[in-house]
């Protein structure tokens, strides 16, 4: 004889089950989310955050040595901060190039996290002719 257990009891149990898979996926994708600023909104910061901003004027050093020294300004502002960087260079970094890279602001510089620096491609971002 086959014994029937409660249908009740089977919702709620994956109802529990289903409440803490979402909640375990909401945690890795948003709980540890790094806050993405521009060089205006670094003042006040403290933590780790992404910066991105424009490169400008002619970066110097050696990334693998005593650091790639450039300065990102806000693309839309006059406001630029000195980033001091260590790790591979993408190809497409130079002057003009906007970038994204990970950090915090030590001293009024920025030091930057090694190998998290990223090119955007402005061509995605220009509206097609």
């Amino acid at each position: 004889m086959a014994r029937r257990g409660n249908p009740a009891r089977l919702v709620v149990a994956l109802s529990v089950a289903a409440v803490l898979a979402v909640f375990l996926v909401y945690t890795s994708i948003a709980g540890n989310a790094t806050p993405t600023l521009r060089p205006s909104q670094l003042a006040g910061h403290a933590g780790q955050v992404s910066l991105m901003g424009q490169v400008i004027g002619t970066p110097a050093g050696d990334a693998h040595a005593a650091g790639l020294r450039f300065k990102l300004r806000d693309v839309k502002g006059p406001t630029a901060v000195p980033v001091v960087y260590k790790g591979s260079v993408p190809d497409l970094f130079r002057s003009g190039r906007d970038v994204v890279v990970d950090g915090k602001l030590q001293g009024g510089v920025f030091v930057a996290v090694p190998n998290t620096l990223v090119t955007k491609c402005p061509s995605k971002y220009q509206p097609k002719r």
